[in-house]
């Protein structure tokens, strides 16, 4: 049984940079590009039209930028997962995109197979940081020494690594055979002694401070 076609909607200002990304896709398997979007604004209308499974986004981008373009996603529920790609690696980029809600952050020159990775990582629902964006979102989520002594229980431990395999709050109840409202009891312990807000940052930590991996 082959695996589902992934569909992606390319979104960048450049229409050289679409070309391109869009021909990579084309010419593999399992990838279909449904259309393209020049700016943030556009991306929001052409999300609503085309309900792709994922969304490659810029940043930076005359008419409307990304942040604001994966904050409306965000609130309207749009069932695509944002995958940034970018140029950009600073704290200024990378922090607003990941809280305004994208799945993933990869900079523009990732190869191409750990593009189509990221791709399908980013379709499941699973976290994509680039090495270089992982370590930018740890030393700014980072809490003081002193803060970081506190350890997670074992069942905060269990809930994040399940949290690091893109698995979803209603999954991890059923596989941990508690309510869906306990889960999000131990994810607020987690992010609170951690120092983080969400769930790309609880696992660039955890990966830090060997909690995971």
């Amino acid at each position: 049984m082959t695996d589902p076609v992934i569909t992606l909607l390319i979104v960048d200002d450049h229409p050289v940079v679409r070309d391109g990304l869009r021909g990579m896709f084309d010419t593999a398997e399992g990838f279909t590009v449904l259309g393209e979007a020049a700016n943030g604004v556009e991306a929001v209308t052409r999300t609503a039209e085309l309900d792709p499974d994922v969304v490659l986004m810029d940043l930076r981008m005359p008419g409307g930028n990304g942040v604001d373009a994966i904050k409306e996603l965000t609130r309207r529920g749009a069932r695509a997962r944002v995958l940034v790609l970018t140029t950009y690696d600073t704290d200024s980029d990378t922090l607003p995109a990941i809280e305004a809600g994208a799945t993933g952050y990869l900079l523009k020159d990732a190869p191409r197979e750990e593009l189509f990775t990221a791709v399908r990582a980013a379709a499941e629902g699973r976290t994509v940081l680039s090495p270089a964006v992982a370590s930018r979102l740890v030393t700014a989520v980072r809490r003081p020494a002193v803060a970081a002594d506190e350890t997670l229980s074992a069942r905060e431990r269990e809930v994040l690594v399940l949290v690091s395999r893109g698995t979803s709050n209603k999954e991890i109840a059923r596989e941990l055979f508690i309510s869906e409202a306990t889960v999000k009891t131990h994810l607020t312990h987690i992010y609170g002694k951690l120092g983080v807000k969400d769930r790309a940052a609880a696992v660039a930590v955890a990966y830090d401070r060997k909690i995971l991996g």
